[in-house]
């Protein structure tokens, strides 16, 4: 699911289309794993961003920004449960919420991978302006999605799910029985999870070059965000009219979607 997340910062749109280049925050109660993935140091990080989320003027975001490899930002966790818990929590507060949604001078998208459902995240689930939840599409996951409830739940008109790998019922058939209007399908796709290992794979192409199906897939996904949720029209006062220094205020913040994942999503393969 983490990958599904950092796929979804590689090919969102960019500048040129109108977009803005998202953040993704690990904010999963369990722990993260980009800091050991990309052997990152242990700060800054998302306890970082935490710790001054309770502070009168918390700063910006992008204090805890790491570049990752292939091109996409993230704000990481640390390994964990017990301090990513904590973190987590504080996050859901008024005070992290402020940071995550910005304030008015603030454009962009913020991808937040909250790990499974549950007390710790709901507020943030809430608060989204969109919810991403991920399955593998077999009939026990899919069970398991439907025990959740979505269609009770406050923010079930802004939820997609994204149904990974082979699945055996259709996206009407998915959309009948769970009560979510959007069902899409992301490919198992074992060579496109490497790529994200791989410097730049959302960089300059050769001629020729097919983008991996998982990359494809979620650059759909990625459109639909953004446009639901607003990000195409946060370009302004980004590229080359922009004085440098100014980026830390323009990038973060305005629009939000959150990542969610249900058991039997195995790491790597979403």
């Amino acid at each position: 699911m983490t990958t599904t997340a950092l796929a979804l910062a590689a090919v969102w749109p960019s500048e040129a289309d109108g977009g803005v280049r998202p953040v993704v925050v690990e904010a999963d109660s369990s722990g993260g794993d980009l800091m050991i993935r990309f052997g990152l140091p242990t700060s800054p990080s998302l306890l970082d961003v935490a710790a001054a989320s309770g502070k009168p003027y918390p700063g910006s975001l992008l204090g805890a920004v790491s570049e990752l490899p292939f091109g996409a930002r993230a704000v990481v966790a640390v390994p964990g449960r017990g301090p990513c818990r904590a973190a987590v929590r504080l996050l859901a507060g008024e005070g992290g919420l402020g940071v995550l949604l910005g304030d008015d001078r603030d454009l962009g998208t913020v991808l937040l991978d909250v790990g499974r459902i549950g007390e710790d995240v709901e507020p943030l689930l809430e608060a989204a302006d969109q919810v991403v939840l991920v399955a593998r599409g077999g009939a026990e996951p899919l069970t398991q999605v439907s025990a959740y409830g979505l269609s009770a739940c406050a923010y079930v008109s802004r939820l997609t799910l994204a149904v990974v790998g082979p699945c055996p019922y259709s996206a009407a058939e998915i959309t009948t029985a769970l009560g979510v209007e959007r069902v899409i399908p992301v490919p198992w796709d074992a060579k496109g999870v490497a790529a994200m290992n791989s410097p730049r794979p959302g960089g300059r192409r050769t001629a020729g070059f097919r983008p991996p199906p998982l990359l494809t897939a979620v650059r759909k996904l990625a459109r639909q965000l953004a446009k639901s949720s607003g990000d195409e029209t946060g370009a302004a006062g980004t590229g080359s009219d922009r004085a440098p220094g100014s980026c830390g205020r323009q990038l973060v913040g305005r629009s939000r979607a959150d990542l969610v994942e249900v058991p039997g999503v195995e790491e790597g393969a979403s």
